[in-house]
């Protein structure tokens, strides 16, 4: 257990190095206006923060730098407190006025989250499972052709064209939106469920036979259901600016590459109920243990949907990484509140 003031020394060293990526010395703590003891009790202090494995140094006569552990101290520390804070709203994460496609928020927010962070921002679709009928549209484009729009509350979307030999009834079209919309609506994806929910002995000859012609569109809907995992900034990840904190770049390009990988590591996470960090060595994906992931879980009330997060060097801004993972968790909950609920 840490004493307050091993704390603040250690608090102070990371602070200092993830500013400057230089190794900090004892007369540099010293010298700190919040600090109040002088060169030798800090000296003493960094040796014991270094023996119980906060701190490193590259060689003898260097300053310190955090460890993975440190960092760990470090972004703990900043989790406790930002939980406290209330959600802050940076523009690029505003999405309660973009149309309802979920596969556009996901795309927005990936790309906001980087540019904020300037790191590699992931972002994971809702899975399979959590998919369910969201909208269905039938439209007469001509006389005998029909078109079935199919919507899933994760974003994925069948369109088929369905020809006929007769002409079709412009009222049969707008009475299948409808009827359509009222069965489906909210129902979980899957042939046999939407089978037994369309099997209505009420209905006329004509409105079963339309129904069983267009049934097809859901059996694709359902095709085209599968995880989706959102990637933007690897540029901004492998800049000039972050490159020199990356010591395993080539293992690191390799992983990024794989994206089964960082879909199921985000995956694993689903049961995390807020912010959740691997530093260094506390990476599951072995080849992402020079790295830091800083990630949130957004979904609804009673279950979490997907999570979003940004890979950055050890050396990152823990700060802003953790309040804009947290704030563009927020915001996904509240629009898929919208696209599940409303």
């Amino acid at each position: 257990m840490l004493s307050e003031r091993q704390q603040r020394i250690l608090r102070l060293v990371v602070d200092a190095y993830l500013h400057d990526g230089r190794p900090v010395g004892s007369r540099a703590v010293a010298d700190n206006v919040e600090v109040e003891w002088g060169p030798s009790t800090v000296r003493g202090e960094l040796a014991t923060l270094e023996k119980e494995g906060f701190l490193t140094h590259p060689h003898t006569s260097a300053g310190r730098v955090p460890t993975d552990s440190g960092y760990r101290f470090y972004a703990d520390a900043l989790l406790a407190s930002n939980e406290r804070l209330p959600l802050r709203r940076s523009p690029g994460l505003e999405l309660t006025q973009m149309r309802r496609e979920v596969d556009e928020a996901m795309r927005e927010t990936t790309s906001a989250l980087s540019q904020i962070t300037d790191l590699m921002a992931l972002v994971t679709a809702p899975p399979p499972s959590s998919a369910r009928v969201h909208r269905v549209e039938v439209l007469l484009l001509a006389p005998r052709v029909a078109m079935v729009v199919v919507i899933a509350s994760n974003g994925a979307v069948a369109k088929r064209v369905f020809p006929f030999e007769q002409a079709l009834d412009p009222g049969l079209i707008e009475w299948a939106s409808s009827y359509l919309n009222e069965r489906l609506g909210g129902l979980g994806l899957g042939a046999r469920m939407i089978a037994d929910r369309l099997a209505d002995p009420e209905l006329g000859d004509s409105e079963r036979g339309f129904l069983a012609e267009i049934g097809g569109a859901f059996v694709d809907l359902e095709q085209r259901v599968e995880d989706t995992l959102y990637v933007d900034g690897a540029a901004r990840l492998l800049s000039e600016e972050h490159v020199d904190d990356l010591p395993q770049i080539d293992a690191l390009m390799r992983a990024l590459e794989r994206r089964a990988g960082l879909l199921g590591m985000l995956r694993s996470a689903l049961d995390e109920r807020s912010v959740f960090l691997w530093i260094g060595s506390e990476n599951p994906e072995p080849a992402l243990r020079s790295v830091s992931v800083v990630g949130a879980n957004y979904g609804l009330g009673y279950r979490n949907l997907g999570a979003v997060g940004v890979v950055g060097p050890l050396r990152m801004d823990y700060e802003t990484a953790i309040a804009s993972v947290r704030e563009a968790a927020g915001e996904l909950s509240r629009f898929f509140e919208t696209v599940y609920e409303g």
